[in-house]
C-alpha cells in the first residue's frame, strides 16, 4: 500500500498536467478509502510544479534501483 510522503512513479499519462508514464512525485495525501491520492511534482530545484489528484492505481513505489530522468514539462 502506497503511504504519505512516498516517492512515486506514474503508470499513466496525466496529459491535462503534462505528466506522462516514469514521471516521478511524492505523495502529499490519501483518501481515507485508499483508493485516491494527491501527488505533488517538482522541478529539480525543489519548485513545486503541479499538485495532481490521481487514482492509487495510476503510480507505482519508486524502486532503489531505477535512475531518474530529466525533461522539460509545460504543467498546469
Amino acid at each position: 500500500m502506497i503511504q504519505e510522503f512516498e516517492q512515486v512513479a506514474l503508470v499513466v499519462d496525466a496529459p491535462e498536467y503534462g505528466f506522462v508514464v516514469g514521471d516521478v512525485g511524492t505523495v502529499v495525501d490519501i483518501t481515507t478509502d485508499g483508493k485516491g491520492i494527491t501527488v505533488e511534482f517538482f522541478d529539480f530545484v525543489g519548485k513545486t510544479l503541479a499538485i495532481v489528484p490521481l487514482y492509487a492505481s495510476d503510480v507505482r513505489p519508486v524502486q532503489v534501483n531505477e535512475v531518474m530522468h530529466a525533461r522539460s514539462v509545460k504543467s498546469a
